[in-house]
């Protein structure tokens, strides 16, 4: 790594042009110059364009706080000269004595722990809960004295981990092993017992990753001549792991987020185009949702909202949909109309009185 000259700006430097940056925050400056000490490989201006802003930053800005975070700290440096897109990083403990944990950033990171300790994913908690420790070893007695007050109040009031509701159960010894197959590239051999007969069998796999939602998958590669594909396995539904000697080559090119972007919830169906009409009263509610990666809004002239998504997963779909009531329209395709009905007409079933049978 090299400190960067002048000759290797981008294109020329916003302050020799248009006088020194005096809109920046401070605070953006601050995170961006953290997150460059954070990083062995730098930050891009793509990055600071996407990440610092809630919307997209202009490149001119970007280059604008770039400048601003040398003239700060002119210990910067490229991390990977010759290179393109050129990336920018400080050397450890630069800006350390800048960082500091507020009250609400160390009860944001406890709320964390308490999710993940209510959905049963124990040794994330555990890694999340040592973490915090850490951060809280790392400050100073007068700033954690300041903190311990609003830290517990806001603590307190989260109340995450009291609230009821179902959960699923999760052994984290098998969670532990998968973490640790996936880190080596390792083949496992799967002890499942599957969810339509109820027995348990087994299966080769080459574990990629997981997916978390009302209920925890991990992404495989299935071995098994039947499938040959990415498949979802429950993770409360794997009784064992057992380690195989064979190891195995990341597909190229697979993405675990864009695998998850096909579907609504996790099961794996070809993508279609899905159209649902909210109507005025409920119109704002929906607006807040961000049901799928992919939608786009559209308001309507009586209020109402019209959401459209590419996704798979019918059953899914109408699942979420149920909870909306009469207040949602399915204005396509036809089959998530019919999934509805089947759905409708399964609830209403299991709500009909039980026929007594004489004897």
């Amino acid at each position: 790594m090299t400190a960067i000259g002048k000759a290797d700006r981008e294109g020329p430097r916003p302050d020799a042009v248009e006088g020194p940056v005096r809109y920046e925050k401070a605070d953006t400056i601050l995170r961006i110059a953290l997150d460059m000490q954070g990083t062995a490989e730098g930050l891009s201006l793509e990055d600071i364009q996407r990440n610092y802003s809630d919307k997209p930053l202009s490149r001119r800005t970007a280059e604008r706080l770039r400048d601003a975070i040398e003239r700060v700290f002119p210990q910067m440096q490229q991390a990977n000269p010759g290179e393109l897109p050129k990336r920018w990083r400080l050397p450890v403990g630069t800006a350390s004595g800048f960082a500091s944990v507020s009250a609400e950033e160390l009860a944001d990171l406890a709320a964390g722990v308490s999710l993940l300790r209510r959905e049963n994913m124990l040794i994330q908690a555990g890694n999340a809960e040592r973490a915090v420790s850490k951060l809280r070893a790392l400050m100073r007695p007068d700033a954690l004295t300041r903190v311990a007050p609003d830290l517990e109040a806001l603590t307190e009031a989260e109340g995450i981990g009291m609230r009821p509701g179902p959960r699923p159960k999760i052994d984290p010894e098998i969670v532990a092993a998968l973490r640790q197959a996936i880190l080596a590239n390792r083949k496992v051999k799967l002890h499942y017992k599957y969810r339509g007969s109820g027995k348990t069998g087994f299966d080769s796999v080459r574990p990629y990753g997981f997916i978390y939602g009302n209920r925890h998958y991990l992404v495989a590669w299935s071995e098994n001549e039947q499938a040959r594909d990415f498949r979802n396995f429950a993770l409360s539904n794997i009784e064992r792991v057992e380690f195989t000697e064979r190891v195995f080559t990341r597909r190229r090119g697979f993405s675990l987020k864009d695998y998850a972007e096909r579907s609504f919830g996790v099961f794996q169906e070809e993508p279609f185009e899905a159209v649902w009409r909210f109507s005025p009263e409920v119109a704002a509610d929906a607006r807040e949702f961000l049901f799928h990666p992919s939608q786009t809004l559209e308001e309507q002239p009586d209020g109402a909202l019209l959401v459209r998504l590419r996704a798979g997963g019918l059953r899914e779909m109408a699942w979420h949909l149920a909870t909306w009531g009469n207040a949602v329209r399915i204005i396509k395709p036809t089959r998530l109309k019919q999934s509805m009905r089947n759905l409708a007409a399964e609830i209403q079933s299991s709500c009909s009185p039980t026929r007594l049978t004489r004897k």
